[in-house]
């Protein structure tokens, strides 16, 4: 993790109300999170997929990983909540209105159990909708602790403008 990019003191990481709080090339880095064996069984538990890949050691050794890894899905959900660990109103503002879509999901490594992951966030582009609206582009990396890639996806959040008096 590169953490000469979360500071509590930068104005990056500093709560934001409206649209007009964002830059482009904007980045924030969340805290870290160890993934673990509770958490895939009780994902698994939640979602119904027991499949052996991640619930079965004798099987898992059996495959090109070498050992059990967690869930794709279990993984984004858990690293891209990781960002608002840095304060409620950081990675998306006071004004938050929706979420607006996620795009170009992949998964090009995957999460093992004692894997600590936290999740690299960078405003791609800001999209004024209308009067009242913008659009929140970014690009969203979760890294484990070896700065692999583990997931990576592009957001869309919807959030009010700034009035004008």
């Amino acid at each position: 993790m590169n953490n000469e990019l979360y500071s509590p003191k930068k104005k990056d990481n500093m709560e934001k109300a409206y649209f007009e709080d964002y830059e482009v090339g904007e980045k924030m880095v969340s805290p870290a999170r160890t993934l673990t064996e509770a958490d895939i069984i009780n994902y698994a538990g939640l979602t119904g997929d027991w499949h052996p890949l991640h619930t079965d050691v004798e099987f898992a050794k059996k495959t090109p990983f070498g050992e059990r890894v967690a869930h794709g899905m279990l993984t984004l959900c858990i690293g891209s909540a990781l960002i608002f660990r840095l304060g409620q109103y950081v990675a998306l503002p006071k004004s938050f209105i929706a979420f607006y879509g996620m795009d170009s999901v992949k998964f090009p490594n995957p999460a093992r159990i004692g894997d600590t992951i936290h999740c690299e966030v960078e405003i791609v582009s800001l999209d004024i909708k209308d009067e009242k609206r913008g659009i929140i582009t970014s690009k969203n990396a979760i890294k484990n602790q070896r700065g692999e890639d583990l997931v990576v996806y592009t957001t869309r959040a919807l959030v009010g403008r700034e009035p004008q008096s």
